[in-house]
């Protein structure tokens, strides 16, 4: 049995988790959307204004099926199984892969846009993206700045969060690869000059109860230091969000 049907104007288009939301809601036009993740309409997402009216389905092939879709757009949600037996009747999967900067997120958007035959929407999509980069780049000259999040972590080389600092003009600290560990002794003693916050946003504090977020001393800090606080929602995933991330900061840059 297949319901990929024949080649239509704009496919039938199923989202299995919210980054891959992200992208539906951008790309696709609204008639075509067959399906959301549950996730789609919750507090730490972007376009959740946008999720609203339209199915929310898990992640099951029962629930699929019935969504007869044409496309299946991914970022980590459906095991192997899952997939695999969705393409046995048909159906396209595109994978939204991981991004650490902006040249990964545009080919997400080419890959995703090409599979729904939008080119013209996805390049448009870049084209407003890399208008926010060109008008942030630079912003901060070179000032240093610490990221940290609610559990106590940065984002070092290779992050996508990283490549937003500098991509506004800041120098990320502490050097390193990878997502570290902060020091709340280190935070105390020797503080940041600049401190940007991420995911310190109401919802995501209340899933980090016991996190560095809520000490004292992070607080201290934060209310000295800090020189914005980036929402998770455009922080979670590697989509064109991460730009207004950029624009954000470069907004708080002195003049």
């Amino acid at each position: 049995m297949t319901f990929a049907g024949a080649a239509q104007a704009a496919p039938r288009v199923l989202s299995l988790d919210q980054c891959a939301d992200q992208y539906v809601l951008t790309l696709s036009p609204r008639a075509s959307i067959v399906g959301l993740s549950t996730r789609a309409d919750d507090a730490d997402s972007r376009l959740r204004a946008l999720a609203r009216g339209l199915p929310q389905r898990r992640t099951t092939l029962e629930s699929a099926l019935a969504a007869k879709p044409d496309l299946v757009v991914r970022y980590w949600a459906g095991d192997p199984r899952f997939i695999a037996q969705v393409e046995k009747r048909g159906v396209r999967v595109v994978t939204i892969e991981d991004a650490s900067d902006f040249h990964g997120v545009r080919a997400n958007v080419r890959r995703v846009a090409a599979a729904m035959d939008r080119q013209a929407q996805g390049e448009a999509v870049i084209a407003k993206m890399d208008a926010r980069l060109d008008r942030s780049a630079g912003a901060w000259r070179g000032a240093t700045a610490l990221y940290i999040t609610p559990g106590g972590f940065t984002g070092g080389d290779g992050t996508m969060v990283h490549h937003i600092l500098k991509s506004a003009g800041l120098t990320p600290k502490p050097p390193g690869p990878g997502f570290q560990p902060i020091s709340l002794e280190q935070l105390a003693i020797k503080p940041p000059r600049a401190l940007v916050l991420g995911f310190f946003d109401d919802f995501m504090l209340a899933n980090n109860r016991w996190g560095l977020g809520r000490h004292q001393v992070m607080r201290r800090v934060a209310a000295e230091r800090t020189v914005a606080s980036l929402p998770g929602a455009m922080l979670g995933c590697p989509d064109p969000s991460a730009a207004e991330a950029v624009e954000i900061l470069a907004a708080k840059a002195p003049r």
